[in-house]
């Protein structure tokens, strides 16, 4: 049973929610009040202002009904319902993390284990929407990256990749770049070397957060991708050794590119990222662009190259890894604040052919979210 609770000078009310005690603020009902004079019927967002609420607001009343509560607010002399379940998902009453690293809870790390498990789609299905889109771009959600089958090998075939969940997002290297030997190269990625596990792009503020690979030829033999997941990798360096975890989430790394006369793409950002309450948010890592570190203090620089090898160490690991061929009409994405990819070695002989480009991972949650919320 629900029951409810208000504190003596109405400034909070308790609530007993699903065997757990929880408080919420006046201030914060009443900025969180779902009515039509406060928010827009429409698409839910405010027609009020902070300002437009009196400081001095309290709880005068309240009362549950069946899984509804209604509080009444002074001095407006305004009453408003809320949703029992809503108050339940949103309620910021609760223990803080004690260790920093701590991941959402719709996000699961994983290793070479996945291997026989890769979140996989087909083209057809997923193009039809509904259900099929909605469970892949859940598994792209939770473990990073997903691939697709069965696609057309025309060239430009990525965009309808892309198409499914959100927008290209245009670079230097235009709207889509080619992925094949090339002679000269201004990247080592349009050669035929192979790549250690990496992100793109980190010289970028903000970072490109989901990158599209699709595969129009491939009978060169070898060349086979791998994706390896930064976070999986991120805490078993803080489960080895938390200083080096911290001091790899403490200090800025610096990353540059400048591929030619008119391009030179620079960025200050942490090879670990935390948010300020600690959850682990974002993964760079590049050695082809690493420049100058610059910002770690002379005492701590000798302790920071050894995190930074370690755990580099362990992206290398075949145990972190999981690997695939993409053959024609194959496409793989990644959510590229996360999961690194690299690319084994590949022969002159045969062909080898892909296409990538960029999009943000904003518009694959929100397809995502609408999808899950019909």
């Amino acid at each position: 049973m629900t029951t409810v609770s208000l504190s003596a000078n109405g400034d909070f009310l308790t609530l007993d929610l699903e065997g757990h005690s929880r408080r919420f603020h006046a201030i914060w009902l009443r900025d969180n009040a779902q009515d039509p004079e406060t928010r827009a019927p429409g698409n839910g967002q405010r027609l009020l202002a902070l300002r437009d609420i009196p400081a001095e607001t309290k709880l005068v009343a309240a009362e549950i009904a069946e899984n509804t509560l209604k509080v009444s607010f002074a001095p407006e002399d305004k009453s408003v319902e809320f949703d029992l379940n809503w108050l339940a998902a949103s309620a910021y009453d609760k223990p803080a993390p004690i260790e920093s690293g701590w991941l959402d809870a719709g996000v699961e790390p994983w290793n070479s284990s996945l291997m026989s498990y890769v979140p996989t789609g087909d083209f057809q299905a997923l193009s039809g929407g509904g259900d099929a889109l909605r469970d892949w771009l859940g598994q792209v959600t939770r473990y990073g990256f997903g691939k697709i089958e069965n696609g057309p090998t025309e060239d430009g075939s990525l965009f309808k990749v892309v198409d499914l969940f959100g927008y290209v997002r245009e670079t230097n290297y235009g709207r889509h770049f080619e992925v094949r030997t090339e002679v000269n190269p201004t990247n080592l990625a349009f050669t035929g070397l192979g790549l250690q596990a990496h992100t793109d792009n980190p010289y970028r503020d903000p970072v490109p957060s989901i990158q599209v690979l699709y595969c129009l030829e491939s009978s060169a033999a070898g060349g086979e991708n791998m994706v390896v997941d930064g976070f999986a990798a991120a805490l078993c360096l803080r489960a080895e050794n938390p200083e080096y975890f911290e001091v790899l989430a403490k200090y800025c790394a610096r990353f540059e590119y400048a591929g030619d006369a008119d391009t030179c793409l620079q960025s200050r950002r942490p090879m670990i990222e935390l948010a300020p309450d600690g959850e682990l948010i974002g993964v760079r890592f590049n050695n082809r662009s690493l420049a100058a570190v610059q910002d770690v203090p002379f005492e701590d620089m000798g302790t920071y190259y050894a995190a930074y090898r370690r755990l580099g160490e362990i992206i290398d690991d075949e145990a972190m890894e999981v690997t695939f061929r993409l053959e024609p009409g194959e496409s793989f994405v990644v959510d590229n604040t996360r999961v690194l990819h690299a690319r084994k070695a590949y022969s002159g002989a045969g062909t080898r052919w892909l296409q990538g480009c960029y999009a943000d991972k904003d518009g694959l949650r929100s397809k995502y979210a609408a999808l899950s919320a019909t």
